[in-house]
């Protein structure tokens, strides 16, 4: 049981933490949404972190005051962008409060993550939440709420809420949700405190699982096509991304003075952090004018590390790279269940969106989709009746795309248009083809009955298993086999050779299979497949062709 943390261990905490860091730098750079970001989230946080380790390297006591002094500065020296610089407030936060104590209680602790968050928060003059800052401020929020006796307990606990914080950002910033990724800032936070949590346990950096980044609707193994949008990169406001220290500063300079160039730098771009104290000063701004900036900050000591770079011109490059990479067919699908959606990315679907029976994408949902998909000619699978006229008005809301609904119904008519695509041919002939595939697809579904009826010759009860078309219900059974059988029955003729049963997420996989068996019997002039669909809602989808 930890009780207390001393100077040898808390130096040994931010080495770790530097450490896991790095081992997942790539990880929380490929979180990275933003056209044009002021670098990659993962790598600015990672070089902070390094820059830390690199000043507690120059202590040569385990005293607190000074681990955290040179912690503290070295952090600040080596901040790189919003995510790297908000970090080193973090820790400049921690440090302050460690500072004058021989040893860190849990107390200590809690204390600590107030002031980190404090001047996390101060340190940016528009804080957002759904960033690295609602990740710090709800870790500390559970720190305050903990009585537990043991730094061992304390860290789980505040890892633990961490955890929900991250995945709570997507909620807190559009721009996440709509790329479908959670704070990369927040990500890197958390790896952090793993990190000072693995020194503490005396575990290796590589007992340390890393961390697990997928990106929403893409299959981990391709490249993650770039994402552009290309509204916002021809409306930048402000074209330089100007960062400098501060150094030597004059006798006469004063906290006030530094607080006016914060105000000042807000009135000539945006993204604006000012901070430090009397020895060093860190800015950032995004500016037309990095000119105005630097002489406003000569005015108070001298410039050291100036970075000027043009965004502008990023723009132009990443729109000219968006640009070379079109292709001339993109592929949208929309589909519930994981089964059903990797299928469709299996044939060659660029996005598939969740969705379909009672959870239907919205125009706007189907736009956003439509909008990062780099190709000239795009066609949207909508699989829902009720998904065809949302899919058509996606177009009005979509400009510079050739945008093609083809209507299929269900999700067995998504799957063979999806079969008939062919990279090689032309647009006119792939829409041919699909359109032919569809209409040679019998689809059927198994639900139950929510209420009493009668319907289509049927007398229903509520809790009846019902097989149905996309037309009628065609078969009921007190199981949910039979009622499939029964509307195989229904929907099979003698052009039918191949039947593939879709099961759900209700249903057990060795009861699919017992199904397969059971119709591979019935039918053995057709081959029979069970897949798993993960949907919900129907037990099973049948496709018959």
């Amino acid at each position: 049981m930890i009780k207390t943390i001393n100077g040898a261990m808390f130096g040994k905490m931010v080495e770790y933490a530097s450490k896991l860091l790095d081992l997942n730098r790539e990880k929380v750079d490929a979180l990275n949404v933003f056209p044009v970001p002021d670098g990659d989230t993962g790598t600015n946080m990672g070089l902070t972190m390094q820059s830390a380790v690199r000043g507690l390297k120059e202590c040569h006591t385990n005293r607190l005051s000074d681990i955290c002094d040179l912690v503290s500065k070295g952090a600040l020296r080596g901040a790189r962008g919003n995510s790297g610089v908000i970090t080193s407030q973090i820790f400049k936060g921690l440090c302050k409060s460690f500072r004058d104590l021989n040893e860190i209680t849990i107390k200590d602790f809690v204390k600590a993550m107030k002031a980190a968050t404090d001047t996390a928060y101060a340190a940016v003059s528009k804080p957002k939440e759904g960033t690295i800052l609602t990740v710090c401020r709800l870790m500390a929020a559970s720190a305050q709420n903990q009585k537990v006796k043991d730094f061992e307990q304390f860290f789980a606990n505040i890892i633990e809420a961490g955890e929900i914080a991250l995945a709570s950002t997507p909620d807190l910033l559009p721009v996440l949700k709509k790329a479908g990724v959670v704070d990369s800032g927040g990500m890197g936070l958390l790896i952090i405190f793993k990190g000072m949590n693995a020194a503490l346990r005396g575990e290796t950096i590589e007992d340390v699982p890393q961390e697990e980044v997928e990106a929403v609707e893409e299959q981990p193994q391709k490249e993650e096509p770039v994402v552009v949008d290309l509204q916002s990169l021809s409306s930048i406001e402000f074209a330089y991304c100007t960062e400098f220290f501060i150094i030597n500063l004059k006798k006469r300079t004063t906290l006030a003075d530094i607080d006016r160039l914060r105000e000042s730098l807000c009135t000539i771009g945006d993204s604006v952090i000012c901070i430090g104290d009397l020895e060093l000063v860190k800015v950032h701004v995004h500016t037309n004018n990095p000119g105005h900036a630097l002489t406003k900050a000569l005015a108070l000591g001298e410039l050291d590390k100036i970075k000027i770079e043009n965004m502008l011109e990023q723009n132009r490059a990443l729109i000219k790279k968006y640009e070379a990479e079109r292709k001339p067919i993109g592929l949208i699908s929309v589909a519930q269940g994981a089964g059903l959606a990797e299928m469709f990315k299996e044939l060659n679907c660029d996005k598939v969106i969740e969705g379909g029976q009672t959870m239907n994408p919205s125009a706007s949902d189907i736009a956003d989709a439509i909008a990062q998909v780099n190709a000239e000619t795009i066609f949207v699978f909508p699989n829902n009746k009720n998904i065809i006229l949302a899919a058509e008005q996606s177009k009005s809301l979509v400009e510079g795309r050739k945008i093609v609904v083809v209507p299929t119904k269900n999700i067995p008519q998504g799957l063979s248009a999806a079969m008939a695509y062919d990279p090689e041919a032309p647009a006119d002939e792939n829409l041919m083809n699909m359109l032919h595939a569809i209409d040679n697809v019998s689809d059927g579904q198994v639900t139950y009955a929510v209420r009493n009826t009668t319907v289509n010759g049927f007398n229903l009860k509520k809790g009846d298993f019902i097989g149905l078309n996309s037309k009628r219900i065609l078969s009921k059974a007190n199981t949910v086999s039979a009622a499939t059988i029964k509307l195989i029955e229904k929907l099979k003729d003698k052009n039918h050779t191949l039947i593939n049963i879709y099961y759900g997420i209700d249903v057990k996989e060795q009861d699919a299979i017992q199904l397969r068996h059971d119709v591979a019997e019935l039918y053995p002039d057709c081959d029979v497949e069970c897949y798993n669909g993960g949907q919900s809602v129907y037990y099973y989808i049948l496709s018959l062709e």
